[in-house]
């Protein structure tokens, strides 16, 4: 089973970068199947639970080698912020004109 190492993306309900910052190890889930009895969908492997979180990518990396775990790495995307302020809804050289 092969985990991922990755940076989690910043929620839609935060404004701030809170979790956004350290690097987070999880396994890949397994397929689901439909149990026998009850017909519920589950699975047997409790790996898919753990998520293991650390500071840096470095750390991250040196665990899955000790412990001889098949990693993938996800390049983190980085957001661009630019600056606005509100007067800059009524400029006068605006490409699109302010409407309400």
């Amino acid at each position: 089973m092969i985990a991922r190492i990755f940076r989690p993306a910043q929620t839609a309900m935060q404004s701030g970068r809170a979790g956004t910052l350290q690097w987070v190890l999880e396994y890949e889930p397994s397929p689901l199947r439909p149990d026998p009895l009850m017909g519920w969908t589950s699975t047997r492997d409790t790996r898919q639970q753990i998520k293991l979180q650390f500071k840096t990518l470095g750390e991250a990396i040196a665990y899955a080698d000790r412990h001889g775990i098949a990693y993938e790495t996800a390049k983190p995307h980085e957001h661009h912020w630019r600056s606005m302020s509100y007067a800059d809804n009524y400029r006068t050289e605006r490409l699109i004109p302010f409407t309400h």
